[in-house]
């Protein structure tokens, strides 16, 4: 399957944590750049980060319930392969980051089982980064 790149844009209210965050927690390549944004390479997307007062949804985040689990919306992130996300967690934690939901399987033998893992940025945006063995569960029902 051949995807095209989405752009997303989202609020930081402090542009340095979060630059160092993206480049280098995550390892993601900069692209360009002003005062007031940066764009990075995430994961083949293109994420710009834009200087932003803070947002109700970074000051407390909603949760909805999955699979016993408070997930936090709005957030964004990437499916990746299976290796590709384990190394992404194992960086993480080498960082020290604090998961809001640690790395684990949800759905377990089910329809739609996965690797999943959340966390927030130093802004308050909520990521979700998954991985199927079987991507074809992706959108199964």
């Amino acid at each position: 399957m051949s995807l095209a790149p989405f752009h997303l844009a989202i609020p930081v209210h402090d542009l340095p944590a979060a630059r160092r965050f993206y480049g280098e927690v995550f390892g993601l390549p900069e692209g360009r750049s002003s005062t007031q944004w940066v764009d990075f390479n995430f994961f083949g997307h293109q994420l710009v980060i834009h200087e932003h007062p803070k947002t109700a949804s970074q000051e407390h985040a909603h949760t909805n319930p999955v699979d016993g689990h408070d997930v936090p919306v709005p957030h964004f992130g990437v499916v990746l392969g299976w290796d590709q996300w384990q190394a992404l967690a194992d960086r993480l934690r080498s960082f020290g980051v604090a998961f809001a939901i640690e790395p684990h399987i949800r759905f377990p033998g089910q329809t739609g089982e996965q690797a999943t893992m959340f966390l927030f940025d130093p802004c308050g945006n909520a990521l979700e980064f998954k991985a199927f063995k079987d991507l074809g569960q992706l959108f199964a029902k």
